[in-house]
């Protein structure tokens, strides 16, 4: 069995035309691999390319160009090969609210064809394992919002596909609704399925991808775990919450660091460093020097979030650059 379930070399499409002026190329060249039985998240901003993306992978959208293969399947010249082996998720429930969620699997059983009988039997095995059993009977317009996602994340899984297509999966859920999802995804992976997430979350991300792929502008800017690409990004960074936000300036004059930024509204202080512990004994110390209270005091890690700015303003000055 091959170790990579998603292949794509230099994708590309263009929407739009010539005659109009209004062209333009949602994917420009991707590159991509993703690796069986793991979660690969797509992060990326509005107009990246991510939702195109998906839908060439699930045989929706036909590439202009490009090579791309999905469980050891062309999408273009096998996309029924394609269809059999995919689950997909897209960012809006496909229940019926007036059906129970029994009676919502049993009818995705039908229309994928498994017969009377089985699409009963894989009902029952996903209501439980999705710990729906004692709702399956209730109509879905009374399950609450990590209920109905479960449920909709079970459907998509009726024909027990090999890879799975989440596009945005968590959007309006409350904390507890993400959590079941995470853990209904987890679960899945475990199992063996291999899941390619397209998320705004970037916590999401943090929690549930063994692999990271920021998309700008159509293509893939960087690539890795959420620990290389925070590495990358700059390293530790220590934060500095002082009690006093008109002892700012002062503070960012007496304290050994470079690279500080400045945030009043919340008197915050924020600067890469190389030694965790080094940085926090001089900056205590520094304070302490010139009597500046600080309220906390941090050594952390960048968030993904600060990673995906990082990068995504890194790719879009690089493009300004080659336009100028």
């Amino acid at each position: 069995m091959a170790e990579t379930a998603i292949v794509i070399e230099g994708l590309r499409k263009r929407y739009g035309g010539r005659r109009t002026g209004a062209a333009k190329n949602a994917l420009d060249g991707l590159d991509l691999t993703v690796a069986r039985a793991s979660v690969h998240a797509l992060l990326g901003p509005n107009g990246a390319g991510k939702t195109t993306l998906v839908r060439i992978l699930s045989t929706l959208l036909r590439p202009d160009a490009g090579r791309v293969e999905v469980a050891g399947h062309d999408v273009v010249t096998e996309p029924g090969a394609v269809r059999r082996d995919i689950g997909l998720l897209g960012q809006h429930a496909a229940l019926d609210e007036d059906l129970g969620g029994r009676q919502n699997l049993e009818m995705f059983g039908r229309l994928h064809h498994l017969g009377a009988r089985r699409a009963r039997a894989r009902a029952d095995e996903l209501l439980a394992r999705f710990e729906l059993a004692q709702a399956g009977h209730k109509p879905v317009k009374a399950y609450s919002g990590g209920m109905r996602r479960r449920l909709d994340l079970a459907a998509s899984l009726i024909t027990e596909p090999e890879v799975l297509f989440l596009d945005e999966p968590t959007t309006g859920l409350d904390p507890r609704g993400r959590a079941e999802v995470w853990g209904a995804v987890r679960c899945l992976v475990g199992g063996g399925t291999t899941v390619l997430l397209t998320t705004q979350y970037l916590e999401e991300a943090d929690q549930l991808a063994d692999r990271v792929s920021v998309v700008d502008a159509g293509r893939v800017v960087a690539d890795g775990t959420a620990d290389e690409l925070k590495a990358a990004t700059g390293g530790d960074r220590i934060d500095v919450v002082l009690r006093d936000a008109s002892r700012l300036d002062a503070a960012v004059a007496r304290l050994p660091l470079s690279g500080v930024s400045v945030d009043p509204h919340r008197r915050l202080l924020s600067a890469p460093v190389t030694d965790r512990m080094a940085a926090l004994s001089a900056v205590v110390a520094a304070l302490g020097e010139a009597g500046i209270e600080a309220e906390d005091i941090t050594v952390r890690r960048p968030t993904l979030d600060e990673v995906f700015l990082h990068l995504t303003d890194t790719a879009q000055h690089l493009k300004e650059e080659a336009t100028a």
